[in-house]
């Protein structure tokens, strides 16, 4: 039992963040307070309190704190902290990855390209944008607009003629020199007025140049540069160009019960980039105000931060907020929720999304909830399963074996919860062997890590997979899961299925059901993730060079090699003494790099 008066009377009055944990030390609730005695005081003191929260409270066996200087570091580290750990009992933003940009290099004629990760490359970045798919739209748009190389350095520095692209009239050959200098620079520079968003300076600068070609007589030009201002108008006309540089993300938030969905509307140089959606996890009813609060520090706490935030709530705090995201940021930040004109327009439509998105994940949540009933009928179970995990392997003739495990519950497909396991030390094709290996993997790190275990494990496979499966967990001591194979149907054919459950002497058919439906769901999500797996482990395989198999040889003296000998075919053929005369190659190494290359089928680099 936590002794909360003999904390609180100890506890420092500065600002900073507290953590609430539970009996098994995991975190569970993480708050920021002005004053944290005031604040965690609150939590033991509150009669107005909801059932959740008293429920939490009840929990509660320690509390830690970190003391910062002001409430603003307090805000960015709960915000931190938060994303960090993930507690049960905080509004949590389910979203780790970094935004695609558009990346324009700093060579002599420039290349624009996709880019997502750190920004160590010297040139521009512009964006973000809400996925690589908006990115790569952009990006066929501006070939057809204005045709700057995307080819990657090494295709560029080794083309001796001209590619595709500028057959199609997509790129203009720099790389052999059908351009020059000076035309290849206009259209970077009219690529980047673009992606800046100053529409109506590059709309005039294209006008005046075609009026110049036109008076030179130089008609063919003329006539590239009016079907470049043709396509760029209704282009133009259609995008939100206003206020600082137009850069600007619009956040919109819809609730019903635990359930949240947030819109954000990317705005990018007067340029709309596209909107990505969100559904925080809740534990408790908040209201959208309450989630944008929680929301939009987490959200931006390791990202770009625009210079203006439009809001369809008024969040609490809104001036701390705003000073500590502007501080964290280095620029100044508007952040507002009544506007009007073009604003409120596009405010308008992130609101419609939000709630016509919210809508539908009620209704999947509810579908779902009936497919895990109708499972339960099927498969005759005492009570309705709670989680479900499926087991798939992928390889090719045995080989770069991957074997995959998928997790559905109530909320449907559990990503974060999805494994990949690599398979070794078996037959190659043995898939008995590799799902013997996956299911022991899997559940000897639940036991480990105290995870919850399924109530029902799918293998994709028949009998003996299935057998394989139930050796895993009888070695395990685990005899409280139930395993059902699902076995392909005659032909192959989805929905001739037979289900086959470890304690039941006949197969059961899958049926037309919504049991069946989320079986053949959790299925083929198992069988993608083997293959995907199964494929990157395959193409990693394919690029890794037989010297890097030699034990004692670098990275350093592997280019050494290739550079001396002119390549792989030329480390090959050479003798132990022709290798043993290059600088830091050993006799003993010499000869194990030639016995790997006249010992070994795959010479692949």
């Amino acid at each position: 039992m936590f002794d909360s008066a003999t904390f609180l009377k100890n506890l420092t009055t500065q600002a900073g963040i507290y953590k609430m944990l539970n009996m098994e030390g995991e975190i569970i609730y993480i708050g920021k307070a002005k004053n944290l005695k005031n604040r965690v005081s609150s939590y033991f003191k509150n009669p107005s309190a909801t059932p959740k929260q008293q429920v939490m409270v009840a929990k509660i066996t320690a509390i830690e704190v970190t003391v910062t200087e002001t409430e603003n570091e307090a805000l960015l580290l709960e915000c931190q902290q938060i994303k960090l750990h993930k507690p049960r009992y905080n509004i949590c933003l389910r979203d780790d990855k970094s935004y695609p940009y558009i990346f324009l290099s700093n060579h002599e004629f420039p290349q624009i390209s996709l880019h997502r990760g750190a920004k160590r490359k010297l040139g521009r970045y512009f964006g973000p944008y809400p996925s690589s798919g908006a990115a790569r739209e952009s990006l066929k748009l501006l070939q057809r607009l204005f045709p700057v190389r995307q080819c990657e350095e090494s295709v560029y520095n080794n083309r001796t003629r001209p590619c595709l692209q500028h057959q199609i009239g997509r790129c203009t050959a720099p790389c052999v020199g059908l351009i020059d200098k000076a035309s290849y620079a206009l259209d970077v520079e009219n690529t980047v007025l673009f992606l800046e968003g100053k529409g109506g300076i590059l709309i005039d600068q294209l006008v005046v140049n075609m009026d110049e070609a036109a008076a030179v007589l130089n008609f063919e030009q003329a006539a590239r540069l009016r079907d470049q201002i043709a396509r760029l108008r209704p282009l133009l006309e259609s995008a939100f160009v206003d206020g600082d540089g137009g850069d600007m993300d619009i956040i919109a938030c819809a609730t019903n019960g635990t359930v949240a969905c947030v819109q954000v509307f990317f705005i990018r140089g007067g340029q709309y980039l596209g909107n990505k959606v969100f559904f925080p996890k809740m534990v408790d009813e908040y209201d959208s105000a309450a989630v944008l609060s929680a929301f939009v520090p987490q959200y931006y706490v390791d990202k770009p931060m625009p210079r203006e935030l439009i809001m369809s709530h008024k969040v609490a705090e809104v001036a701390l907020l705003r000073e500590a995201l502007a501080a964290h940021a280095k620029h100044a930040l508007v952040i507002r929720h009544k506007v009007t004109g073009e604003r409120l327009k596009w405010l308008q439509m992130a609101v419609n999304n939000a709630e016509n998105a919210l809508l539908s994940r009620l209704a999947d949540k509810q579908n779902m909830v009936a497919r895990f009933v109708s499972l339960q009928q099927l498969l005759k179970c005492e009570s309705v399963p709670k989680r479900l995990e499926c087991f798939d392997i992928s390889h090719t003739q045995g080989k770069q074996t991957v074997a995959s495990c998928v997790v559905f519950d109530s909320e449907g497909a559990n990503k974060s919860a999805y494994r990949r396991f690599n398979i070794t030390g078996i037959t190659g094709g043995d898939d008995a062997a590799a799902i013997h290996q996956a299911v022991f993997r899997c559940f000897k790190r639940l036991q480990e890590s105290e995870q919850v275990a399924p109530d029902i494990v799918f293998i994709d496979g028949s009998t003996i997979q299935v057998r394989a499966a139930q050796k895993a967990l009888a070695e395990l001591s685990i005899n409280n899961v139930m395993i059902v194979g699902v076995a392909k149907g005659e032909r192959r054919k989805s929905g001739l299925e037979k289900l086959i459950v470890w304690d039941q002497d006949q197969p059961i058919d899958i049926t037309i059901s919504a049991g069946g439906l989320l079986i053949q769901q959790i299925r083929d999500e198992a069988h993608r993730f083997a293959i995907t797996g199964h494929r990157q482990r395959r193409a990693k395989a394919s690029k890794q060079s037989v010297l890097e198999s030699v034990s004692g040889l670098g990275a350093k003296r592997r280019q050494l090699l290739l550079k001396q000998f002119g390549g792989l075919q030329g480390v090959a053929r050479a003798s132990v003494d022709s290798l043993c005369n290059i600088v830091g190659i050993s006799r003993a190494l010499a000869q194990r790099i030639y016995d790997t290359f006249h010992h070994s089928d795959d010479h692949s680099i």
